[in-house]
């Protein structure tokens, strides 16, 4: 199933119920092009979350962290788009809060998968004639299970699907 979204809202009300379903030490690995939505998504999840905004585009930091308001785990915000491969993304000790937070990095894709076993890697492709979004996610670690089952019930709240899209 890949979720198409229609709107920026949409994209930001599947992140809201997204975040409410990650825990501390979680890692969400966001692809897509620019415009695809991610920061939007990340939006979200920060508010599903939970943390002190406002969630940005971290043009100026590369890493930003977000405290909770509400007790749980921090929203720990990376852009590696700027990053020229893994060894700086190790130089951004990501690890050492990793473990008390949840990490979302954009342009993630080929760098930070070794950061977590548990994690999410989510792609989000930008259709530009229309603007809609579709949505695919792969789960490692412990988004298997319950945790996925959980996942793609938050997804299956999206108003259309690939699938109800060509009936």
């Amino acid at each position: 199933m890949r979720p198409l979204l229609a709107t920026a809202e949409d994209t930001r009300a599947l992140g809201h119920r997204i975040g409410r379903l990650l825990a501390a030490g979680d890692l969400v690995v966001l692809t897509g092009g620019l415009g695809a939505g991610k920061t939007t998504l990340t939006q979200g999840i920060g508010e599903g979350l939970g943390v002190r905004g406002p969630v940005t585009s971290p043009t100026f930091v590369i890493a930003r962290v977000h405290p909770s308001l509400v007790g749980g785990p921090a929203l720990v915000h990376v852009d590696a788009y700027r990053l020229g491969g893994s060894a700086e993304l190790d130089d951004l000790d990501l690890d050492t809060d990793l473990a008390e937070s949840v990490t979302v990095v954009e342009w993630g894709a080929g760098l930070a998968e070794d950061l977590a076993e548990d994690r999410l890697e989510i792609t989000l492709e930008a259709d530009p004639a229309d603007e809609t979004r579709r949505l695919s996610v792969v789960g490692y670690g412990s988004f298997t299970g319950a945790r996925m089952a959980q996942l793609h019930a938050a997804l299956a709240l999206t108003e259309r699907t690939d699938q109800e899209a060509t009936r």
